[in-house]
């Protein structure tokens, strides 16, 4: 008796939680009937096949634990999974990785990102006609944009990394760049802010969170923090290449860089923390760009995307984007806060930093003809009992390092 007759599931072993998703829906709309079963890392899925094999096996070449080559190596030494089928999708497709795979007999070795046409061809005729399978061809399409997209949200990788970061990373291997000149890239990137902070404040043993990037790279020093963003580096579309979203990328981090300095600014003349603020302001349209990466992604896996759509989803779902990340990484509630006060202030007590965020963004949404005098009647404003002569002086529209 074959395996496939033997057995009635499949098994997906895939780092990001949405693409194992996304895999797990595609098989059931191939094969109704079928059972399938995800697993986290590299150990869970070696243990869940010795205890049952499954009839197909749909693994991440990047998997935590055990990666998908040490997996499959695993198996093909354990007598009732040699013949076991297995689709390896791999960010390695390069020939000597090829070489290395092959004598590990995939049934398909896919690269990163996947054709989502092309692997619904190849499961097809890999998964065993039964399991309620009808004998029709099934023609739906796994994910419509805005289920891609709301199953997307909560496993976002964030924004992607500045064009001039990864440039200079490049030419620090090549050992061409000066790396001050690399930490004042880094200040400028929300990416990097954000995840510095979120890494620096888990491994905090203070009692004071950590708050902003520069006290992040402080705490975790140069090395590691370079470390950190090389890894951001290696991710998949760290650089967006679909132009209408690159383009978008670019005008949102100058957005944000702009915002970053006038919220400093203010905050030097409050004789507050100017460096909390600048990263709260540099992390306030966060999701937006996190969103534009998820798209990217939507693009990769063969959608389609018009001007229209692109508009909408950036309306309607960049805030849930940044709010997820920002959850995600579990950055500190106090930065969270900071951040959120740039769009509303919330009830109650309100951290004079908050107050600051919120007028920047008066400030920059203020016409140009308009007086900043005319912002002084705001709540914002007379909380903090700002000189009518600091709102004139503001510098809203170009603000200096």
């Amino acid at each position: 008796m074959s395996i496939s007759a033997q057995v009635s599931f499949v098994l997906v072993a895939y780092n990001e939680p949405w693409r194992a998703d996304q895999l797990c829906q595609l098989v059931r709309e191939l094969r109704p009937g079928m059972r399938v079963q995800p697993a986290a890392d590299g150990h869970a899925a070696l243990e869940l096949c010795k205890r049952q094999v499954p009839s197909l096996l749909i693994v991440d070449g990047e998997l935590d634990g055990l990666d998908g080559r040490q997996l499959l190596r695993e198996l093909r030494r354990y007598g009732p999974t040699q013949r076991l089928p297995c689709v390896l999708i791999s960010a390695r497709t390069d020939t000597a990785s090829v070489r290395t795979v092959l004598p590990l007999t995939p049934a398909a070795y896919l690269g990163k990102p996947y054709d989502l046409a092309d692997l619904r061809q190849r499961l097809d005729k890999l998964l065993p006609r039964s399991a309620g399978w009808s004998g029709a061809s099934v023609v739906a399409a796994v994910d419509d944009l805005d289920s891609f997209l709301e199953r997307m949200r909560p496993y976002n990788r964030g924004a992607p990394l500045l064009d001039a970061v990864l440039t200079a990373l490049q030419r620090l291997q090549g050992g061409d760049q000066d790396f001050a000149e690399l930490e004042e890239l880094l200040s400028h990137d929300p990416q990097v802010t954000a995840r510095l902070i979120s890494v620096a404040s888990s491994d905090s043993q203070q009692a004071s969170p950590c708050l902003s990037l520069a006290q992040a790279q402080r705490q975790l020093g140069a090395a590691r923090s370079l470390q950190l963003v090389t890894e951001l580096a290696l991710q998949h579309n760290a650089r967006l290449v679909e132009p209408r979203l690159a383009e978008l990328a670019a005008q949102l981090s100058v957005q944000a860089l702009q915002t970053a300095r006038l919220a400093q600014w203010l905050a030097r003349q409050l004789k507050l923390d100017a460096e909390l603020c600048f990263s709260a302001g540099l992390l306030q349209n966060i999701g937006e760009l996190a969103l534009l990466r998820s798209l990217q992604e939507w693009l990769d896996s063969g959608g389609v995307l018009d001007e229209s759509q692109l508009q909408r989803c950036l309306r309607e779902r960049a805030a849930g984007f940044g709010s997820a990340l920002r959850a995600q990484w579990a950055l500190p509630l106090e930065l969270r806060q900071v951040i959120s006060a740039y769009y509303a202030l919330g009830a109650g007590a309100l951290r004079r930093e908050a107050l600051v965020l919120n007028l920047t963004r008066l400030l920059i949404e203020l016409p140009g003809d308009a007086e900043p005098a005319s912002l002084a009647g705001e709540r914002t404003v007379r909380l903090l009992r700002i000189d009518p002569d600091l709102l004139a002086r503001a510098p809203r529209h170009a603000v200096g390092g």
